[in-house]
């Protein structure tokens, strides 16, 4: 913003004539759709120009990069009526629901109390933590958010976020770089080839690895290679690499909140593979739960938006449609030999580091 306000000419020619607008994607559609200029907490949390405490523009961050509040849309909840849409066949339906990309999936999970989490396993992949009514400032390498706030009258509830720049990308390389698989479908199967990695670890560092180690430093390697080793260890040791990656996530995020997490709840197209879903139970050793509806982002959105147009009047009843079909993965390994592949991609991590 501060960029194009110093650069562009029609944006400091809009600001002169008191129509410059900024806002998030979420700003713009329901503007075009109602006339309403709004947004809701959780897209103004990442444009690191609201306080989280207030849920209020900071004005010492409108200071600084010289943006005016009235250049910026109205802060609301994430589940209430923001309009009616304005013209065509919609028109006089009401816009009630309004959620960033993760935060609707964590609604989507039904995460609604402290101290449940879900895993969102796509091209990178993202766990959101609920903290609850107070926000927690991580000393662990995670993110401080807003999770949701479902009603104007609601309590606003926080999140710890930690995220994995590789997850299904890494599968899309062995598929079309390396030509390891010739199908993303394909690689559960071959995983499923060999009883355990083989002592090979892939550590998916291709632009750095993000939370809790922050090594912009990192690239991508795969060490313990053997003679022993074949195409099916490989394909293990790529589904291995996000879930190791998620117990560092999940260990930061006891870490600060000094809460043990019992049961994590995963969706997007990793979780498909049921052969990667049992890696990550026998690395986290919790349950992990799967629901049968994966594109809970969507799922998400669609239940703000009913809750705040009064379709439905409680969290509880989005839980129960959220948690009506779901598997569940537990650890089928002993602990001893949990340690031992942690301790080993332990090793794999510290070679990765200082090649950039």
């Amino acid at each position: 913003m501060r960029w194009m306000l110093e650069n562009v000419p029609e944006v400091k020619a809009a600001r002169q004539r008191g129509t410059l607008r900024f806002g998030t994607i979420d700003t713009w559609l329901i503007y075009k759709l109602t006339g309403t200029y709004v947004t809701d907490v959780t897209n103004a949390s990442r444009t690191m120009l609201m306080d989280l405490k207030t849920f209020k523009w900071s004005q010492e961050c409108l200071d600084f990069f010289g943006i005016q509040e009235s250049e910026l849309p109205e802060v609301r909840s994430s589940a209430e009526v923001y309009g009616t849409i304005a013209e065509g066949r919609l028109q006089g339906v009401p816009i009630s629901g309004c959620l960033g990309d993760q935060q609707a999936a964590m609604v989507g999970q039904s995460c609604f109390e402290a101290g449940e989490a879900k895993n969102t396993y796509g091209t990178g992949c993202f766990m959101l933590f609920n903290t609850g009514d107070h926000p927690i400032f991580s000393k662990n390498g995670l993110l401080t958010t807003v999770g949701y706030q479902l009603g104007p009258n609601a309590v606003p509830k926080y999140a710890l976020e930690g995220s994995i720049a590789v997850a299904g990308s890494a599968i899309q390389w062995l598929r079309d770089m390396v030509g390891l698989v010739s199908s993303a479908s394909e690689i559960g199967s071959l995983s499923d080839s060999v009883d355990d990695n083989g002592g090979v670890y892939f550590v998916t560092a291709f632009s750095g690895l993000f939370a809790p180690y922050w090594r912009d430093d990192a690239r991508g390697c795969i060490v313990g290679l053997t003679q022993y080793a074949t195409r099916g260890h490989i394909a293990r040791a790529t589904l291995e690499s996000v879930c190791y990656q998620t117990r560092a996530i999940l260990d930061a995020m006891r870490k600060d909140s000094g809460t043990d997490l019992r049961r994590l709840r995963v969706d997007g197209g990793m979780t498909n593979s049921d052969q990667a879903m049992q890696i990550q139970a026998d690395i986290l050793d919790i349950e992990v739960v799967r629901p049968e509806m994966r594109e809970t982002t969507a799922l998400g959105a669609a239940l703000a938006a009913g809750l705040g147009a009064g379709i439905w009047k409680s969290e509880e009843e989005l839980r129960r449609i959220a948690q009506s079909n779901v598997s569940a993965f537990w650890s089928r390994i002993t602990s001893e030999k949990r340690d031992e592949m942690l301790q080993g991609w332990e090793k794999a991590v510290d070679r990765s580091y200082n090649w950039a």
